[in-house]
Protein backbone atom coordinates (compact mmCIF):
# COMPACT_ATOMS: atom_id res chain seq x y z
CA UNK A 1 0.00 0.00 0.00
CA UNK A 2 1.34 3.45 -0.88
CA UNK A 3 0.65 6.38 1.43
CA UNK A 4 0.81 9.82 -0.11
CA UNK A 5 1.40 13.30 1.22
CA UNK A 6 0.52 15.99 -1.24
CA UNK A 7 0.48 19.35 0.52
CA UNK A 8 3.41 21.74 0.77
CA UNK A 9 3.01 22.02 4.53
CA UNK A 10 3.36 18.25 4.75
CA UNK A 11 6.84 18.42 3.25
CA UNK A 12 7.79 21.21 5.61
CA UNK A 13 6.37 19.35 8.57
CA UNK A 14 8.18 16.18 7.54
CA UNK A 15 11.44 18.11 7.58
CA UNK A 16 10.60 19.39 11.04
CA UNK A 17 9.80 15.92 12.30
CA UNK A 18 13.05 14.60 10.80
CA UNK A 19 14.90 17.23 12.82
CA UNK A 20 13.02 16.23 15.96
CA UNK A 21 13.88 12.61 15.18
CA UNK A 22 17.55 13.48 15.33
CA UNK A 23 16.99 14.85 18.82
CA UNK A 24 14.57 12.19 20.04
CA UNK A 25 17.26 9.90 21.39
CA UNK A 26 18.14 12.52 23.99
CA UNK A 27 14.85 14.40 24.22
CA UNK A 28 12.00 11.98 23.43
CA UNK A 29 9.47 14.24 25.15
CA UNK A 30 9.71 16.61 22.19
CA UNK A 31 7.39 14.29 20.29
CA UNK A 32 3.91 15.35 21.34
CA UNK A 33 0.43 14.11 20.65
CA UNK A 34 -1.84 16.25 18.45
CA UNK A 35 -4.32 16.14 21.32
CA UNK A 36 -2.73 14.75 24.49
CA UNK A 37 -5.44 12.88 26.34
CA UNK A 38 -8.71 13.13 24.47
CA UNK A 39 -10.84 12.40 27.53
CA UNK A 40 -14.47 13.51 27.69
CA UNK A 41 -15.53 16.07 25.12
CA UNK A 42 -18.36 18.53 25.48
CA UNK A 43 -20.30 21.17 23.62
CA UNK A 44 -23.48 23.07 24.22
CA UNK A 45 -25.35 20.97 21.70
CA UNK A 46 -24.77 18.52 18.88
CA UNK A 47 -24.91 20.04 15.42
CA UNK A 48 -27.15 17.21 14.23
CA UNK A 49 -29.85 18.50 16.61
CA UNK A 50 -30.15 21.50 14.28
CA UNK A 51 -29.90 19.64 11.01
CA UNK A 52 -32.99 18.55 9.15
CA UNK A 53 -31.78 17.03 5.89
CA UNK A 54 -33.55 14.29 4.01
CA UNK A 55 -31.66 11.31 2.62
CA UNK A 56 -32.55 8.54 0.26
CA UNK A 57 -31.79 4.99 1.33
CA UNK A 58 -28.38 4.03 0.06
CA UNK A 59 -25.38 1.80 0.58
CA UNK A 60 -22.87 3.99 2.41
CA UNK A 61 -22.42 1.15 4.87
CA UNK A 62 -21.60 -1.32 2.10
CA UNK A 63 -18.98 1.02 0.73
CA UNK A 64 -17.44 1.36 4.17
CA UNK A 65 -17.52 -2.42 4.72
CA UNK A 66 -15.72 -2.95 1.41
CA UNK A 67 -12.83 -0.87 2.72
CA UNK A 68 -12.45 -2.44 6.17
CA UNK A 69 -9.12 -4.26 6.43
CA UNK A 70 -8.44 -5.16 10.05
CA UNK A 71 -10.81 -8.11 10.43
CA UNK A 72 -8.27 -10.30 12.22
CA UNK A 73 -7.94 -7.75 15.03
CA UNK A 74 -11.48 -8.46 16.17
CA UNK A 75 -10.33 -11.66 17.85
CA UNK A 76 -8.17 -9.70 20.30
CA UNK A 77 -9.56 -9.83 23.85
CA UNK A 78 -9.46 -6.03 24.17
CA UNK A 79 -11.56 -5.63 21.03
CA UNK A 80 -14.08 -8.17 22.29
CA UNK A 81 -14.40 -6.25 25.57
CA UNK A 82 -15.31 -3.08 23.67
CA UNK A 83 -17.70 -4.94 21.39
CA UNK A 84 -19.52 -6.13 24.52
CA UNK A 85 -19.50 -2.59 25.88
CA UNK A 86 -21.04 -1.10 22.75
CA UNK A 87 -23.57 -3.91 22.43
CA UNK A 88 -24.75 -3.08 25.93
CA UNK A 89 -25.41 0.52 24.80
CA UNK A 90 -26.98 0.23 21.33
CA UNK A 91 -28.86 3.50 21.68
CA UNK A 92 -25.62 5.38 22.13
CA UNK A 93 -24.18 3.84 18.98
CA UNK A 94 -27.24 4.82 16.94
CA UNK A 95 -27.19 8.37 18.32
CA UNK A 96 -23.55 8.91 17.39
CA UNK A 97 -24.07 7.48 13.91
CA UNK A 98 -27.01 9.84 13.37
CA UNK A 99 -24.64 12.73 14.06
CA UNK A 100 -22.25 11.24 11.52
CA UNK A 101 -24.92 11.16 8.83
CA UNK A 102 -23.96 14.35 6.93
CA UNK A 103 -20.27 13.43 6.94
CA UNK A 104 -20.03 9.63 6.77
CA UNK A 105 -20.18 9.18 2.98
CA UNK A 106 -17.75 12.02 2.29
CA UNK A 107 -15.20 10.91 4.90
CA UNK A 108 -15.40 7.32 3.66
CA UNK A 109 -14.71 8.60 0.15
CA UNK A 110 -11.65 10.57 1.29
CA UNK A 111 -10.23 7.56 3.13
CA UNK A 112 -10.87 5.35 0.10
CA UNK A 113 -9.17 7.79 -2.28
CA UNK A 114 -5.98 7.58 -0.21
CA UNK A 115 -6.01 3.79 -0.10
CA UNK A 116 -6.23 3.82 3.70
CA UNK A 117 -8.05 1.18 5.76
CA UNK A 118 -11.75 1.99 6.01
CA UNK A 119 -11.49 1.89 9.81
CA UNK A 120 -9.75 5.29 9.65
CA UNK A 121 -13.07 6.89 8.73
CA UNK A 122 -14.42 5.81 12.12
CA UNK A 123 -11.81 7.66 14.17
CA UNK A 124 -14.22 10.58 14.84
CA UNK A 125 -16.46 8.04 16.57
CA UNK A 126 -13.71 7.56 19.17
CA UNK A 127 -12.42 11.13 19.20
CA UNK A 128 -15.54 13.29 19.29
CA UNK A 129 -18.65 11.13 18.87
CA UNK A 130 -18.83 12.77 15.42
CA UNK A 131 -19.56 16.20 16.92
CA UNK A 132 -17.69 18.97 15.02
CA UNK A 133 -18.25 21.30 17.98
CA UNK A 134 -16.79 18.91 20.57
CA UNK A 135 -14.09 20.31 22.85
CA UNK A 136 -11.97 18.49 25.40
CA UNK A 137 -10.97 19.87 28.78
CA UNK A 138 -7.40 20.14 27.46
CA UNK A 139 -8.31 22.37 24.52
CA UNK A 140 -8.67 19.87 21.68
CA UNK A 141 -11.52 20.71 19.33
CA UNK A 142 -13.48 19.46 16.37
CA UNK A 143 -14.36 16.13 14.79
CA UNK A 144 -10.71 15.02 14.90
CA UNK A 145 -9.82 16.71 18.21
CA UNK A 146 -6.84 18.83 17.24
CA UNK A 147 -4.91 20.74 19.89
CA UNK A 148 -4.08 24.36 18.97
CA UNK A 149 -0.35 23.71 18.51
CA UNK A 150 -0.86 20.77 16.18
CA UNK A 151 -3.53 22.70 14.29
CA UNK A 152 -1.08 25.53 13.74
CA UNK A 153 1.58 23.11 12.47
CA UNK A 154 -0.89 21.62 10.02
CA UNK A 155 -2.13 24.97 8.75
CA UNK A 156 -5.56 24.81 10.43
CA UNK A 157 -6.17 28.51 10.96
CA UNK A 158 -8.10 30.10 13.82
CA UNK A 159 -8.92 33.75 13.23
CA UNK A 160 -11.54 36.23 12.05
CA UNK A 161 -14.52 34.17 13.20
CA UNK A 162 -13.18 30.93 11.71
CA UNK A 163 -11.74 27.83 13.38
CA UNK A 164 -10.46 25.29 10.86
CA UNK A 165 -10.42 22.59 13.57
CA UNK A 166 -14.23 22.75 13.50
CA UNK A 167 -14.37 22.82 9.70
CA UNK A 168 -15.06 19.18 8.79
CA UNK A 169 -13.54 19.45 5.31
CA UNK A 170 -10.31 21.12 6.40
CA UNK A 171 -9.80 19.11 9.58
CA UNK A 172 -10.47 15.77 7.88
CA UNK A 173 -7.88 16.42 5.20
CA UNK A 174 -5.37 17.55 7.83
CA UNK A 175 -6.01 14.50 10.01
CA UNK A 176 -5.57 12.05 7.15
CA UNK A 177 -2.42 13.82 6.00
CA UNK A 178 -1.03 13.74 9.53
CA UNK A 179 -1.76 10.03 9.97
CA UNK A 180 -0.06 9.24 6.66
CA UNK A 181 2.87 11.49 7.49
CA UNK A 182 3.59 9.82 10.82
CA UNK A 183 3.26 6.35 9.29
CA UNK A 184 5.85 7.27 6.65
CA UNK A 185 8.19 9.14 8.95
CA UNK A 186 8.35 6.79 11.90
CA UNK A 187 6.70 3.44 11.26
CA UNK A 188 7.47 2.28 7.70
CA UNK A 189 3.83 2.72 6.70
CA UNK A 190 2.35 1.05 9.79
CA UNK A 191 -0.95 2.89 10.19
CA UNK A 192 -1.78 1.25 13.52
CA UNK A 193 1.35 2.67 15.12
CA UNK A 194 0.61 6.02 13.52
CA UNK A 195 -2.84 6.01 15.13
CA UNK A 196 -1.28 5.23 18.49
CA UNK A 197 1.00 8.24 17.96
CA UNK A 198 -1.99 10.32 16.90
CA UNK A 199 -3.47 9.63 20.32
CA UNK A 200 -0.45 9.57 22.63
CA UNK A 201 2.31 11.31 20.69
CA UNK A 202 5.12 9.79 18.66
CA UNK A 203 7.57 10.15 21.56
CA UNK A 204 5.43 7.98 23.82
CA UNK A 205 4.97 5.31 21.16
CA UNK A 206 8.63 5.29 20.15
CA UNK A 207 9.80 4.90 23.73
CA UNK A 208 7.38 2.01 24.22
CA UNK A 209 8.73 0.33 21.07
CA UNK A 210 12.32 0.72 22.22
CA UNK A 211 11.42 -0.75 25.60
CA UNK A 212 9.68 -3.72 23.96
CA UNK A 213 12.67 -4.37 21.72
CA UNK A 214 14.98 -4.24 24.75
CA UNK A 215 12.86 -6.95 26.39
CA UNK A 216 13.03 -9.05 23.26
CA UNK A 217 9.29 -8.60 22.62
CA UNK A 218 7.45 -7.60 19.41
CA UNK A 219 7.15 -3.84 18.99
CA UNK A 220 3.93 -3.65 16.99
CA UNK A 221 0.98 -1.77 18.52
CA UNK A 222 -0.74 -4.82 19.99
CA UNK A 223 2.29 -5.82 22.07
CA UNK A 224 3.29 -2.40 23.43
CA UNK A 225 2.84 -1.07 26.93
CA UNK A 226 1.16 2.29 26.42
CA UNK A 227 -1.02 4.65 28.46
CA UNK A 228 -4.46 3.20 29.18
CA UNK A 229 -6.28 5.50 26.77
CA UNK A 230 -3.93 4.55 23.94
CA UNK A 231 -4.14 0.85 24.81
CA UNK A 232 -7.90 1.14 24.23
CA UNK A 233 -7.73 3.42 21.19
CA UNK A 234 -7.48 0.80 18.44
CA UNK A 235 -9.60 -1.79 20.30
CA UNK A 236 -12.45 0.77 20.37
CA UNK A 237 -11.96 1.53 16.68
CA UNK A 238 -11.95 -2.14 15.72
CA UNK A 239 -14.96 -2.88 17.90
CA UNK A 240 -16.99 -0.19 16.15
CA UNK A 241 -15.86 -1.51 12.76
CA UNK A 242 -16.91 -5.04 13.74
CA UNK A 243 -20.38 -3.86 14.73
CA UNK A 244 -20.83 -1.88 11.51
CA UNK A 245 -19.56 -4.82 9.48
CA UNK A 246 -22.31 -7.06 10.90
CA UNK A 247 -24.83 -5.00 12.88
CA UNK A 248 -27.50 -7.69 13.01
CA UNK A 249 -25.14 -10.13 14.69
CA UNK A 250 -24.51 -7.53 17.37
CA UNK A 251 -28.13 -6.50 17.86
CA UNK A 252 -27.71 -2.96 16.55
CA UNK A 253 -29.75 -1.29 13.78
CA UNK A 254 -27.88 1.21 11.61
CA UNK A 255 -29.75 4.14 10.04
CA UNK A 256 -29.76 4.18 6.26
CA UNK A 257 -27.29 6.63 4.75
CA UNK A 258 -27.03 7.49 1.09
CA UNK A 259 -23.68 6.75 -0.53
CA UNK A 260 -23.16 10.33 -1.66
CA UNK A 261 -22.14 13.49 0.17
CA UNK A 262 -25.06 15.27 1.80
CA UNK A 263 -23.64 18.67 0.95
CA UNK A 264 -22.32 20.73 -1.94
CA UNK A 265 -19.47 23.23 -1.94
CA UNK A 266 -20.39 26.75 -3.02
CA UNK A 267 -17.50 29.14 -3.83
CA UNK A 268 -17.18 32.22 -1.66
CA UNK A 269 -16.41 35.18 -3.91
CA UNK A 270 -17.76 37.95 -1.67
CA UNK A 271 -18.59 38.33 2.03
CA UNK A 272 -21.61 36.20 2.93
CA UNK A 273 -23.69 36.20 6.08
CA UNK A 274 -25.23 32.75 6.58
CA UNK A 275 -28.45 34.13 8.04
CA UNK A 276 -29.02 36.42 5.07
CA UNK A 277 -28.01 33.74 2.59
CA UNK A 278 -30.50 31.38 4.17
CA UNK A 279 -33.21 34.02 3.95
CA UNK A 280 -32.76 35.00 0.32
CA UNK A 281 -32.03 31.47 -0.97
CA UNK A 282 -34.81 29.76 0.97
CA UNK A 283 -32.45 27.49 2.94
CA UNK A 284 -32.97 26.68 6.58
CA UNK A 285 -30.47 28.72 8.59
CA UNK A 286 -29.89 25.91 11.09
CA UNK A 287 -28.83 23.64 8.23
CA UNK A 288 -26.26 26.14 6.96
CA UNK A 289 -24.88 26.69 10.45
CA UNK A 290 -24.66 22.93 11.09
CA UNK A 291 -22.85 22.29 7.81
CA UNK A 292 -20.38 25.14 8.44
CA UNK A 293 -19.33 24.79 12.08
CA UNK A 294 -15.96 26.38 11.37
CA UNK A 295 -17.66 29.74 10.75
CA UNK A 296 -17.92 30.62 14.42
CA UNK A 297 -19.59 34.00 13.84
CA UNK A 298 -21.86 32.91 10.99
CA UNK A 299 -19.98 34.89 8.37
CA UNK A 300 -17.81 33.83 5.44
CA UNK A 301 -15.49 35.87 3.26
CA UNK A 302 -12.89 35.03 0.59
CA UNK A 303 -10.19 36.05 3.06
CA UNK A 304 -11.33 33.31 5.43
CA UNK A 305 -12.69 30.37 3.42
CA UNK A 306 -12.92 29.28 -0.21
CA UNK A 307 -16.33 27.60 0.04
CA UNK A 308 -19.40 27.27 2.19
CA UNK A 309 -21.30 24.00 2.42
CA UNK A 310 -25.00 23.88 1.56
CA UNK A 311 -27.51 21.01 1.51
CA UNK A 312 -27.01 19.16 -1.75
CA UNK A 313 -30.63 19.62 -2.77
CA UNK A 314 -30.33 23.41 -2.31
CA UNK A 315 -27.14 23.88 -4.33
CA UNK A 316 -28.80 25.28 -7.46
CA UNK A 317 -30.95 27.73 -5.51
CA UNK A 318 -27.97 29.06 -3.59
CA UNK A 319 -25.80 29.38 -6.71
CA UNK A 320 -28.61 31.17 -8.52
CA UNK A 321 -29.03 33.64 -5.67
CA UNK A 322 -25.32 34.35 -5.37
CA UNK A 323 -24.95 34.89 -9.12
CA UNK A 324 -28.07 37.05 -9.44
CA UNK A 325 -27.57 40.81 -10.02
CA UNK A 326 -27.96 42.99 -6.98
CA UNK A 327 -31.56 44.18 -6.46
CA UNK A 328 -32.36 47.71 -7.50
CA UNK A 329 -34.10 48.68 -4.29
CA UNK A 330 -33.66 50.02 -1.78
CA UNK A 331 -31.06 52.38 -3.23
CA UNK A 332 -28.38 54.36 -1.44
CA UNK A 333 -29.90 57.23 0.49
CA UNK A 334 -33.52 55.97 0.67
CA UNK A 335 -35.25 57.42 3.71
CA UNK A 336 -37.24 55.43 6.25
CA UNK A 337 -39.26 56.76 9.17
CA UNK A 338 -39.39 54.56 12.27
CA UNK A 339 -42.86 53.19 13.04
CA UNK A 340 -44.25 52.17 16.42
CA UNK A 341 -42.98 48.67 17.30
CA UNK A 342 -40.00 48.90 14.96
CA UNK A 343 -36.55 47.69 15.99
CA UNK A 344 -33.24 47.99 14.22
CA UNK A 345 -33.13 44.24 13.61
CA UNK A 346 -36.65 44.27 12.14
CA UNK A 347 -35.87 47.22 9.86
CA UNK A 348 -32.57 45.69 8.78
CA UNK A 349 -34.19 42.33 8.04
CA UNK A 350 -37.00 43.98 6.10
CA UNK A 351 -34.47 45.70 3.84
CA UNK A 352 -32.05 42.80 3.49
CA UNK A 353 -29.14 44.45 5.29
CA UNK A 354 -27.31 43.80 8.55
CA UNK A 355 -27.93 45.66 11.79
CA UNK A 356 -24.26 46.70 11.77
CA UNK A 357 -24.67 48.27 8.33
CA UNK A 358 -27.75 50.16 9.44
CA UNK A 359 -26.01 51.42 12.58
CA UNK A 360 -22.87 52.42 10.69
CA UNK A 361 -24.75 54.22 7.91
CA UNK A 362 -26.73 56.27 10.42
CA UNK A 363 -24.01 56.86 13.01
CA UNK A 364 -25.81 54.91 15.72
CA UNK A 365 -23.93 53.52 18.71
CA UNK A 366 -26.66 51.26 20.03
CA UNK A 367 -30.03 49.77 19.19
CA UNK A 368 -32.26 52.50 20.64
CA UNK A 369 -34.51 54.23 18.09
CA UNK A 370 -37.67 56.29 18.49
CA UNK A 371 -40.95 56.52 16.60
CA UNK A 372 -40.73 59.06 13.79
CA UNK A 373 -36.95 58.98 13.65
CA UNK A 374 -35.57 59.24 10.11
CA UNK A 375 -33.11 56.58 9.02
CA UNK A 376 -31.17 56.30 5.79
CA UNK A 377 -31.18 52.80 4.26
CA UNK A 378 -27.94 51.71 2.58
CA UNK A 379 -27.93 49.52 -0.50
CA UNK A 380 -29.04 45.94 0.17
CA UNK A 381 -26.09 43.61 0.62
CA UNK A 382 -25.10 40.11 1.66
CA UNK A 383 -22.03 41.58 3.30
CA UNK A 384 -21.08 40.18 6.65
CA UNK A 385 -21.77 42.12 9.81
Amino acid sequence: MTYRTTRQWTLALAGGIALIGALSATSPTLLASPHPGTGPVSSTHHFWDDLNLEFLPGDAWERLRDNLEWHDRRHDARVQEWIDHYRANPGNIAEIIERARPWMAWITEQVELRGLPGEIGLIPFVESSYDPLARSHRGAAGLWQFMPGTADALGLRRRNGYDARLDVIASTQAALDYIELQAEQWYEGDIELSLAAYNAGAGTVNRARHAAAARGEPNDYWHLQLPSETMNYLPKLNAIAAIIDDPEAHGIALPEIDDAPAFAKVPVTAPIQLSQLANVAGVDQAELVALNPGLTNGNASPATVDVVLVPIEQEEAVLAELSAPAPSAPVEGEQYFVQRGDSLSAIAGRHGISVAELRRHNGLNGDVIRTGQQLEIPRRSLAAR
